[in-house]
């Protein structure tokens, strides 16, 4: 078995809508990406691709590829998920927080978890995701931007 650990973040800029964990939540502002920003899938690549020793989510899919322009990171996700089944792994167990002050995320999280299953072909109860604040501390307290850990046990197939 291989764990792997996974880091994103993102500032706030122009637009009405948020995308973690794969779903739409509406907020007073949006995130400043290349992609759509969603900060939880991000770092849930990055622990995936750590896992199996294959690098990171800009080796894979580079800021400056016009052909990751606004994708939806659900396709990277689940090309991330080909490669660790092509090199014979597969999900045992993701846990994630997501951190952030807004908005509140407590109502999206069993809509992420369902989503999250599905990309990543485990069950829901495979998958767990945290949301907190900081307490108005750092950059995400004062409203800056939002982050996310993710950290995934990969196992054999």
């Amino acid at each position: 078995m291989r764990i792997g650990h996974g880091f994103d973040a993102h500032r706030f800029g122009e637009g009405d809508t948020v995308t973690i964990g794969g779903i739409a939540i509406p907020h007073s502002q949006g995130l400043i990406a290349h992609s759509d920003g969603d900060v939880l899938i991000h770092a849930i690549c990055d622990a995936i691709l750590g896992a199996i020793a294959l690098g990171d989510i800009g080796k894979h899919f580079p800021d400056n590829d016009p052909a990751f322009k606004n994708i939806d990171s659900a396709e990277l996700l689940k090309s991330v998920m080909q490669s660790a089944n092509n090199k014979g792994y597969v999900v045992g167990n993701l846990d994630c927080t997501v951190i952030a002050q807004a908005p509140r995320l407590g109502a999206h999280i069993p809509a992420m978890q369902t989503k999250l299953s599905g990309l990543l072909n485990v069950e829901v109860d495979a998958v767990n995701v945290k949301a907190t604040t900081t307490e108005k501390m750092g950059y995400t307290g004062r409203g800056e931007g939002i982050s996310a850990h993710a950290v995934v046990l990969m196992q054999p197939q």
